[in-house]
């Protein structure tokens, strides 16, 4: 069981440094630190700075990514390997505090404390800091998991922020090196695993009023821009029953939709995010509509059927209303299971905290995606206030944080028992 006074130390001194973090802006008054700016250089500089602090041997590799890592205690047959524990330390525009760089902090707080208690490591620690999950300047999401995993794409070099930037460009000015990024890969053979320590970023946790949750899967998910052509006409001569109204076409498709991802299961969600209406007058009929359509779950099989029937559906209604429906397909991303060896590590660590062994999945994307790829791959989830994130608003209390770095560090000690037998 847990020491309750311990738990609420660990908490405060990990709050401690994410309010440190949280005041590393670009913008005074909220958090913005997008990949690769002046915020997130100095962030950067912070994380390696605490990863000294605290015994690690510090690099930056050339995506940008800060690597702090530990010797293993001794000789022997697992002092090859490493177990990487790590997260991101970029945010969205006026972002919360917690995403993110929670799982980068609670990997230096695992480290301090493993030193503190005495605990040896057969095998090597990593503490990684990555720069690019959130995508928000670049349409690079998740790079510099990936240059890690050995999956970067090279063209994401040659893509520009709104400014006109090139990523490459912005690279080089924050020190990194756009011709070295194939040396920050990590070969698979000398990882055992690679952890994530993460709000949840949404109710569940909350809900079942349990503070922890091992993840079983991160959603796959599929993107569509949604393209309908009706007919432009005056909007009080043209009767209902001849209308072609582009807009109407959407909000019975929308309806649709939304019932048929509540019927699904695995998780089903469906989102659509953004509706542009042309001409976009007060008293003309809509004649175009674009929208987005984001469908996620935690298996892909629900996902595609889904997608079949929302598709069948959209022919249907363009036939009914005289209208032609269009999906383009921009982003299909499967289903990404994580490694049952270590989902059942965290959950005995969970359970050693007294706490309950919720399993679940995660409808967000996550640097343990890309790193999956590559690696044995695992992520425990802490619950957050209201399941709110990407929000000023982000909130997990100080006992969860304590809970949740604990149940980290009980986790590598026993990776550790376990590699020494």
């Amino acid at each position: 069981m847990a020491d309750m006074m311990m738990i609420h130390d660990l908490g405060t001194r990990t709050l401690d440094l994410l309010d440190r973090l949280a005041a590393i802006t670009d913008e005074p008054g909220r958090i913005t630190r997008l990949y690769l700016s002046p915020a997130h250089r100095r962030a950067a500089d912070q994380v390696a700075d605490w990863m000294r602090d605290r015994g690690l041997d510090v690099t930056e590799d050339a995506i940008g990514t800060v690597r702090g890592f530990l010797a293993p205690a001794a000789p022997g047959p697992q002092a090859n390997r490493r177990l990487l524990i790590g997260s991101h330390i970029d945010t969205v525009i006026d972002a919360g505090k917690y995403d993110g760089n929670l799982g980068v902090v609670a990997g230096l707080m695992v480290v301090e404390e493993l030193r503190a208690r005495g605990i040896a490591l057969p095998f090597g620690l990593e503490v990684l800091a990555f720069g690019d999950e959130e995508g928000v300047r670049f349409p690079s999401s998740l790079s510099s998991s990936a240059a890690v995993s050995g999956t970067y794409r090279g063209e994401w070099l040659d893509t520009a922020d709104r400014n006109g930037v090139k990523l490459r460009d912005a690279l080089r000015a924050h020190g990194g090196d756009p011709a070295r990024i194939r040396e920050a890969v990590i070969p698979p053979g000398s990882v055992i695993g690679y952890v994530e320590l993460h709000i949840e970023q949404g109710p569940v946790l909350e809900h079942q009023g349990e503070p922890l949750g091992v993840v079983t899967s991160i959603a796959g998910q599929s993107r569509f821009r949604i393209l309908i052509t009706g007919e432009a006409g005056h909007a009080g001569t043209v009767p209902m029953g001849l209308r072609r109204d582009a807009f109407a076409a959407l909000a019975e498709l929308a309806t649709f939709i939304e019932r048929a991802t509540r019927e699904g299961t695995a998780n089903l969600v469906a989102t659509i995010g953004r509706v542009d209406v042309k001409p976009g007058a007060t008293n003309v009929i809509p004649s175009e509509v674009e929208a987005t359509l984001d469908i996620r779950a935690s298996a892909d099989a629900p996902r595609l059927a889904a997608i079949e029937r929302i598709r069948y559906e959209a022919d249907q209604i363009a036939q009914r209303r005289g209208v032609k429906i269009r999906f383009e397909r921009f982003a299909d991303v499967p289903t990404c299971p994580m490694n049952e060896d270590l989902q059942t590590g965290l959950a005995a660590a969970v359970a050693s905290l007294g706490e309950s062994t919720r399993r679940l999945p995660s409808g967000a994307g996550h640097d343990a995606m890309a790193m999956a790829r590559a690696f044995p791959s695992a992520m425990l989830f802490v619950r957050s206030r209201g399941g709110i994130s990407h929000n000023p608003a982000e909130f997990t209390s100080v006992t969860d944080l304590g809970l949740a770095v604990e149940a980290m560090i009980r986790f590598v000690a026993g990776m550790a028992a376990r590699h020494a037998a």
